[in-house]
């Protein structure tokens, strides 16, 4: 995997909710919320501990780090001590794990020799079967994992809820009313599928469903709906979980998602306000007003989306038909409403 260290904009958003012990854990994963999530942390200064995943955390992390060591991603016992000896009372689970390479190749996750603890937390699922292994499933059990130990998993309001995307229009560019049409029709199929825990996203077009995301994520999601739609003009629609836990799983956005909509054909992001983490929110937005493409934060209340406190998330009213021409009642006139020609009559 290529790594690329990343720039953290400070101006882009203020620091709060940071947690009020001095030594903070990082559970780290892929993508640049990790590295966002430590930057405000050193920032507002807390001493950091990272447990990086291998294959997946950006070496960059460093950068940001007390201390930072690398793990497999089945030793979860071994994070777990990390954390124990040096006296870290509460860490942040950040960053993508590329389930499907775990579970789906080579020898699946016994090919990256989990340790007994991961054993234990996740016996019920990859070893009895008696549960299924749904991202919730998963890593609720890593959760309850590190809370027998004593550590406490804080959500994203504890420790950065300055990059969840606030409700409105972002960028210079709004939906059409065809578009807002398609984030109204898509959005409560996504809801069901982040209900099922299948996934958080969704592609649509002309109110048609082209593609649900599941184990390969957003990224592949947008790559297929550009080759089952080359026309382009699609909607991304991503909302959190009815019952999302802001612990873990939290839908991110970022610089990376526009530019593979552009890539794609994409023309429109809808995201769930509140409840989306918004990375490198000043490149981000400045790449989706160079590429043309409308990023918007919504949220839902009694049953309404709201792009605003004011504004409700509605298509303006569709422009009226005009009155079809006269034609003579007393006539066939056929399909299309035409008049039937002389030889016709005579026929």
């Amino acid at each position: 995997m290529n790594h690329v260290g990343v720039e953290v904009n400070k101006e882009d958003l203020p620091w709060t909710g940071a947690p009020s012990s001095a030594r903070v854990g990082i559970v780290a994963g892929w993508g640049n919320f990790p590295v966002e999530v430590a930057a405000r942390l050193r920032e507002a200064g807390k001493e950091v501990f990272i447990a990086a995943i291998a294959g997946h955390a950006d070496p960059a992390l460093a950068n940001y780090a007390t201390e930072m060591r690398w793990f497999g991603v089945a030793k979860l016992g071994a994070q777990i001590r990390f954390f124990q000896h040096r006296q870290v009372p509460a860490v942040v689970m950040a960053g993508k794990i590329f389930k499907h390479r775990i579970l789906h190749h080579g020898w699946g996750w016994v090919g990256h020799f989990p340790d007994w603890t991961c054993i234990k937390a996740l016996h019920h699922t990859f070893v009895w079967r008696s549960q299924d292994g749904r991202d919730d499933t998963l890593l609720t059990a890593i959760v309850r994992a590190f809370e027998r130990e004593g550590i406490a998993v804080l959500d994203i309001h504890q420790t950065a809820a300055n990059l969840l995307v606030p409700c409105g229009c972002l960028t210079k560019r709004r939906p059409n009313r065809k578009e807002w049409q398609d984030i109204q029709f898509g959005w409560s199929i996504a809801r069901d599928m982040g209900r099922l825990d299948i996934g958080q996203s969704i592609t649509v077009k002309d109110q048609i469903v082209l593609g649900v995301e599941a184990i390969e994520g957003t990224d592949a999601l947008i790559a297929r709906t550009g080759q089952l739609c080359p026309r382009g003009g699609f909607c991304l629609i991503k909302n959190a979980k009815p019952q999302q836990d802001m612990r873990f799983d939290v839908p991110t956005i970022g610089a990376r998602t526009v530019q593979q909509m552009a890539r794609a054909g994409g023309r429109v992001i809808a995201v769930e306000a509140g409840k989306t983490i918004f990375v490198e929110r000043a490149q981000t937005i400045r790449a989706a007003d160079r590429l043309g493409i409308a990023l918007v934060a919504v949220r839902e209340e009694n049953g309404m989306l709201l792009a605003d406190r004011q504004q409700r998330l509605r298509p303006p009213a569709a422009p009226q038909p005009r009155t079809p021409p006269a034609v003579n009642s007393g006539s066939s006139n056929g399909m299309y409403g035409h008049q039937p020609r002389a030889a016709d009559r005579a026929a």
